[in-house]
């Protein structure tokens, strides 16, 4: 079983590392370069848009599945048929949603084709991420790490086959949204052969009282992960109609690099939930503070030398990725890319918070950067374009970072020497965790 686990962790995490990265800064890049800043800032704010409403695809049942079928694997059969029917259920919830949304934001006929388009991207996104939650909850690692890079690697294929051959003449933004659609949906049919025959899946069933039972025990996760979507992705929404798609396309090239590494940050982080967890259960303290001591000066280390790397190479950088428009991507990027730093300590005191059970202290610290995001945006936007969102969204995060960081040492009463240097019998501690906490996973 420990063999197992750490196998399957390692996989996932260099699939992760090898086709993502390439996909953030080789094709989007590609394709933002092709179509041209103002249309590809067009589609990143309705792109935006759709993934600020993408938890009401889910409303936190990925995470509660994954937990329950790792403790309950007899109950996967039953699962998989009665929330195949609430994804379907949901789907109409979040179409009903979106595009309400988007008539009261005086989207035309243009804003609704694309809308419409990344909305079904979006959904088969969230069912592959459904499906992989069984593929987790039975151990069941390296079909979870073929599923978590198949669709971009597709994405790969067919997005290069167009750029970098006689049709990047005619390629457009809406050909880059149907090679997502195409491999969304590839993914989607054989994640779903996969696991429907592990589980002798029959038919989809729909449940209301299952539905119910469902949602009231993953309402507080969804209600977080809402929040912090919109506080993340808010920016390009309110920057398209108060500065134009110019400017939006500025600043989806100039938050990429941060993206990036934001999912490097990520899954450094992966380990932390379980075994803070256990460490939780146990109300060990010092051992909570030596794990926070193992992963923070090495986050911490890595985020500042890269915000500093980037930032001080700001007009080079953005010039080799985005060619004669680079220069006006740097201001904005300046700013952004300190962005890492706060994201950094989220994912460490984030998930020690998540893992105590303080959600609703999550909650309320996301809603109030939400609305330190609107508020920074409606005053600086109008004076300062992109950059103002920069320095909007890392207000935000800023804000997030420190609040979460107090309440934990204040909750978790961490004493001065959780901020040390790591040393060797940390790190000891924390892979015996790993290896022994076989009953959270």
């Amino acid at each position: 079983m420990q063999k197992k686990l750490l196998s399957g962790l390692f996989w996932v995490l260099l699939a992760n590392l090898i086709v993502k990265p390439f996909w953030m800064l080789g094709i989007e890049v590609g394709v933002q370069n092709t179509v041209g800043t103002e249309m590809y800032g067009f589609y990143y704010a309705i792109f935006s848009f759709t993934y600020i409403f993408n938890i009401l695809l889910d409303l936190g049942v990925t995470n509660f599945n994954t937990r329950n079928i790792a403790q309950h694997p007899q109950l996967i059969g039953k699962h998989l048929s009665g929330i195949l029917g609430i994804k379907i259920v949901l789907l109409g919830l979040y179409l009903m949603v979106t595009f309400g949304v988007g008539l009261l934001m005086g989207y035309g006929s243009e804003e609704f084709r694309l809308l419409g388009l990344l909305t079904l991207c979006q959904f088969l996104n969230s069912l592959i991420l459904y499906l992989r939650s069984n593929f987790e909850g039975l151990l069941l690692f390296r079909w979870d790490s073929l599923f978590s890079v198949l669709d971009r690697v597709l994405m790969i294929v067919i997005c290069g086959c167009m750029l970098w051959s006689p049709l990047r003449e005619r390629f457009n933004i809406y050909w880059f949204v149907y090679a997502q659609l195409a491999a969304y949906s590839i993914t989607a049919v054989l994640a779903l052969a996969v696991i429907g025959n592990k589980a002798h899946l029959k038919r989809i069933r729909f449940d209301r009282r299952f539905l119910l039972v469902i949602l009231r025990k993953s309402a507080p996760f969804a209600l977080l992960v809402l929040l912090m979507a919109a506080y993340g992705h808010i920016d390009s929404i309110i920057l398209r109609p108060l500065a134009g798609d110019g400017q939006a396309g500025i600043f989806a090239g100039a938050f990429r690099i941060l993206d990036a590494l934001s999912m490097i940050a990520y899954l450094v982080s992966v380990p932390l939930l379980p075994v803070y967890s256990r460490l939780c259960k146990n109300g060990d303290r010092q051992q909570i503070a030596n794990a926070t001591s193992t992963v923070f000066w090495p986050m911490m280390g890595g985020a500042i030398v890269a915000a500093l790397g980037c930032s001080l190479c700001a007009e080079p950088l953005m010039t080799l990725l985005y060619h004669e428009n680079g220069i006006t991507y740097a201001p904005a990027f300046r700013v952004v890319i300190f962005g890492i730093i706060p994201i950094g300590i989220t994912y460490i005191f984030g998930t020690l918070l998540t893992a105590g059970g303080y959600l609703k202290h999550l909650n309320r610290f996301a809603a109030i950067s939400l609305g330190l995001n609107i508020a920074v945006n409606l005053l600086l936007i109008p004076r300062y374009g992109a950059l103002g969102s920069a320095w909007a969204s890392l207000t935000a995060q800023c804000f997030m970072a420190v609040a979460q960081l107090a309440l934990a040492i204040r909750l978790f009463r961490l004493p001065p020497n959780t901020f040390r240097l790591p040393q060797m019998s940390d790190i000891k501690q924390i892979i015996k965790i790993i290896k022994t906490n076989n009953d959270t996973l």
